[in-house]
Parts: C-alpha cells; sequence; structure tokens
C-alpha cells in the first residue's frame, strides 16, 4: 500500500524529482533507496507571502509498486448499428456527450457548422493576416468549439454538477499530460489542444459514430411536442427522436431557429467588458513580491472581483504568457478573447474584465425578448468594428488613460495580430459598463499595488464570456420543459462556462438521454 505524505517546498525543490524522493522518503521514515515511485496527487504555489512555497501531496511506492495514474478506462462499445442521437455541436458538451454515448452503447451522430481542427488553422490565420471572417470557421465555431483554440483553462467552481475528474482523465486518455490530474490550476494549452481534439475525434469514429462537418442547421423538426430531426443548410434532413443541444454560446442561429419553432428560451445574467494586458513582468513581480518568476515558477495569474454599484466586476479567463485574440463570428464586429499556450510563455498576460449584466439592466431592449441580450452584445461589438476602423483592428486605449477619460495618443506594443487603434473607448461603451470598469479598475489597483500603469493596454470588446440566453430544461430529466426529446446543455443553454464544466454537461445529458432510451 503506498504511504501519502504532504511536502511544503521551495519551487527550486518541485522542480527536482530526486529532491522530491529524497524529502517524501525523509516525511514517512522510508529510506529513499527503498521508494521504487512517487505519484504527486496534489500540487499548488502559495505565494501569500515573500517565501513562496509548493505544496505537494504525494504517494509513496515501494517494493517495485507501480505510480501509474490510477485513470478509469475508456471503454468504447461498437456503435455503428445502434440507435441513432443527434448532437448540435463539436464543442465540449458535444464531443464529451459523444464519448459517454459510445460508452453507453448509443450511436452519436454530431453535426458541427465549422470544420475539422486542421482546416480551421487556416481561416484563423486568415482573421489576423487578412481580417477576413469566416462565419462558420472561427475562433468560436469548428471542431472543440472556442475550447479548441484557447488557454485551456480546466479549473472550474461547479464541483456539484458531475464528475469533475472524469472529464480530466478522458482528457489524458486522448493526450493530454497527466499533470492536470494533479495541479491546482491545470491547463492545456493552445498548442497541444488541436491534438486532443483530433485524438477524440478518432475515438468516435472508430466506435462507429459519425461527425458530419461543415453542416449549418436551419431548422429543428418538433411534431406534436416532441423533436422528430433537423434541417440543414442545402435542405438535407437528418430524422431522430432525440437532440442533444450543444450549439455554443455564440450560435445565435440556434436561438433564432428555437423562438420560430416556439422552443421556450429564458434571459438570464451574462457579463461584458474588455480585456486588459500587462507585461507578464509587471503581474510576475506584484504576485511573487518584487522577485519576478526565476527558472521554477510558472507565469503569474490574478483573480479579482468587486462589487460596483449592485454589479459584479470580475477578472475573466485571465491567460499569463499568452495571448489575444480575434474571436468575432461575423465581418462587422469585434470580439477579443484571451489564449496561453502549454508553457505559457509569451512575455504578455491578458485577461478579460467585465460586468455583469442582468436582465432588468435591458429594459431598452426589452421588444426584443429572450435574446435582448444578444441584441445589445450586438450593438457595442459593431461599434467596436467602427471604432477599430471597421477591420479586425481592435479599439484600445492604456489603462490609467482609460479610468481618467483621457485619449490615449500612442499605445505600448500588444499580443492583438490583427493590430489596435487608439480609440477613446471610456466615451462609447455604454454606461452600465463604463463606469463600473473604470471604478473597479482602481479598487483592483488597491489590491495589487503595481497593476494600474499605462504600459497595460485595454482592448474592446470582451463580450462573450457566457450566454444571454438559457434554454430551460427539467433539472431531473434534463429535458427541454416543453419539447420532448430535445437536450439543452453545456454554455450555449446556459448551464456551463468552460471546457470542463461543459463536458460535465454533455455526459450528463447523455446519460438522461440514454436513461429516457431505456
Amino acid at each position: 500500500m503506498p504511504k501519502l505524505v504532504h511536502l511544503n517546498l521551495d519551487p527550486e525543490q518541485a522542480a527536482d524529482t530526486v529532491i522530491i524522493k529524497k524529502l517524501s522518503g525523509r516525511e514517512a521514515g522510508i529510506d529513499a533507496s527503498d521508494i521504487s515511485s512517487v505519484r504527486i496527487i496534489k500540487k499548488s504555489v502559495d505565494a501569500r507571502k515573500k517565501n513562496i512555497r509548493v505544496i505537494l501531496s504525494a504517494e509513496i511506492f515501494t517494493n517495485g509498486e507501480s505510480a501509474t495514474p490510477l485513470i478509469e478506462p475508456f471503454s468504447p462499445l461498437n456503435v455503428t448499428s445502434s440507435r441513432e442521437v443527434l448532437i448540435i455541436g463539436a464543442g465540449p458538451a458535444g464531443l464529451f456527450a459523444a464519448l459517454r454515448l459510445i460508452e453507453l452503447g448509443i450511436k452519436p451522430v454530431i453535426i458541427e457548422r465549422g470544420k475539422d481542427v486542421s482546416s480551421r488553422k487556416k481561416d484563423i490565420a486568415r482573421i489576423s493576416r487578412e481580417h477576413i471572417i469566416d462565419p462558420d470557421s472561427n475562433y468560436c465555431f469548428g471542431e472543440g468549439g472556442a475550447g479548441t483554440f484557447s488557454d485551456g483553462k480546466l479549473y472550474t467552481r461547479s464541483k456539484k454538477r458531475g464528475d469533475n475528474k472524469r472529464v480530466l482523465e478522458l482528457l489524458c486518455l486522448h493526450g493530454a499530460a497527466d499533470n492536470i490530474l494533479y495541479e491546482a490550476h491545470p491547463h492545456l494549452g493552445s498548442d497541444k489542444l488541436p491534438r486532443i481534439v483530433s485524438s477524440v475525434r478518432k475515438s468516435i469514429l472508430e466506435a462507429g459514430g459519425q461527425i458530419l462537418f461543415r453542416k449549418r442547421v436551419t431548422d429543428i423538426i418538433i411534431e406534436s411536442g416532441s423533436v422528430r430531426g433537423i434541417v440543414l443548410s442545402g435542405g438535407e434532413k437528418i430524422l431522430s427522436p432525440y437532440l442533444i443541444l450543444a450549439s455554443g454560446h455564440s450560435s445565435r442561429n440556434i436561438y433564432s431557429i428555437c423562438n420560430l419553432r416556439d422552443i421556450k428560451l429564458e434571459m438570464k445574467s451574462f457579463a461584458m467588458g474588455v480585456r486588459v494586458e500587462h507585461p507578464q513582468d509587471i503581474i510576475d513581480s506584484i504576485q511573487y513580491h518584487g522577485k519576478g518568476r526565476g527558472d521554477y515558477l510558472p507565469a503569474a495569474s490574478y483573480w479579482l472581483i468587486r462589487q460596483i454599484d449592485g454589479r459584479g466586476v470580475y477578472s475573466f479567463c485571465m491567460c499569463p504568457g499568452g495571448f489575444i485574440v480575434p474571436s468575432a463570428t461575423s465581418q462587422e464586429e469585434i470580439v477579443v478573447n484571451g489564449m496561453s499556450p502549454s508553457e505559457r510563455n509569451s512575455p504578455y498576460a491578458n485577461s478579460g474584465i467585465v460586468v455583469e449584466i442582468r436582465p432588468e439592466d435591458l429594459t431598452r431592449y426589452s421588444g426584443s425578448g429572450a435574446v435582448a441580450g444578444i441584441e445589445f452584445q450586438k450593438e457595442v461589438e459593431h461599434t467596436a468594428w467602427i471604432e477599430g476602423g471597421s477591420t479586425q483592428r481592435a479599439p484600445a486605449q492604456r489603462l490609467t488613460d482609460f479610468i481618467n477619460g483621457k485619449s490615449s495618443f500612442s499605445l505600448p506594443l500588444t499580443s492583438y495580430f490583427p493590430g489596435v487603434t487608439s480609440s477613446a473607448i471610456h466615451d462609447w461603451l455604454p454606461g452600465l459598463i463604463g463606469s463600473r470598469l473604470r471604478e473597479g479598475f482602481r479598487q483592483f489597483g488597491n489590491i495589487m499595488k503595481g497593476y494600474l500603469t499605462n504600459e497595460a493596454l485595454v482592448l474592446a470588446m470582451e463580450s462573450r464570456t457566457s450566454s444571454p440566453v438559457r434554454i430551460p430544461r427539467n433539472p431531473d430529466t434534463m429535458e427541454h420543459v416543453s419539447v420532448s426529446g430535445l437536450y439543452p446543455c453545456g454554455e450555449g443553454s446556459g448551464y456551463a462556462g468552460g471546457i470542463v464544466s461543459s463536458a460535465v454537461d454533455g455526459m450528463l445529458a447523455a446519460e438522461a438521454l440514454a436513461r429516457k432510451i431505456r
């Protein structure tokens, strides 16, 4: 039986496997020469004090015992001739729903409006290089969804929804490094995600599932309150009484279809704001007490939140050592997001800083019904496009200039490849966002001394943090409240946020649907 030990190490010790083995043996009262292997089960950095420590929990094995990670194997069944379930969307919710279905003996048929991950790369490159957006193949749409070309953060605070650990295990089984099983804030990296997504696709196809790329859904067939199938852009119909709707938070055409077919929608709270970019050295210096990170500490991150005038103002999707990317899905809009490679070795740190928006804040758009939030998003994203110069150049302003209401006559270098245009963002940003952001930044500067600097750049708009719409479902069966056979899940349906929670939600939808079939 392995022995459990807890170690409190300095960063250099934590990077040396020989030292970890030696100190583990000392803690357990075992000679290091008798230890056959050590398995780390938890790891975190404690930077609250100047003496920065790495906290490890590890299991020690002796007598030749193996420390192979305890991962439940993936056990797909051959579903080639099994009952079919349609899945709209090949993002985390859709892909993990498919993986669970083939374990349960049900055939998934995924319909994805975008392209496979390799083909997507070419269209994404065109956005930065030529400022041309393919509405079906971009940073949001295509195999793997918005998560494929992202930081790949795997940390979620939604611990009660389902088996988060199983999602991490499945990612490892499809090519992710096993450190995601024990890191306090695991991530995959934009350079690793495409290969993992391709591996997931291979598992689905080898089991007999199907994935149809470049197929945009234009209608959902409903008869007598039940799903009967879908219609694709070429007029082709695919029939099935079971449909998992995992289309993502930017699939606005799906909400239009729902309105057309009287599929009930609801407004929900969401958040919008800007993305702020600092030199990574500044964030490292703040978080590591002026020391910088040296050779053994990771690129520092931060998480900030304050209540300003009755609304939350908080950091979102913080990307240390990362890049800001163009995430628009239509030509005449500017949407920015962040991503990081696995090494987090860019000289920049960026984060969304966003303001909570509630349905009652959008009375001006009340005529739009449940999609009022989308109409608000569209309007502000289009304004940002005009302010950026009617290209994918993003409107930008130095951070302290934004706070003080001053124009920026020069801009620092940025990781945002399409380029930036100096803009008085403080002047045109809607008041319910702009005034709270300015006060929020001031308070964040009190928390992190050095955060408020004109070396930092504000870019607009960070507007796709989550869906402003919920597709309501029965909490017990996960079926839509009024349409039988329809299973809304993931970010686009308003029930998740991020890779892990979306994947968990997709797996739960698959299990609920399987129970109904049986």
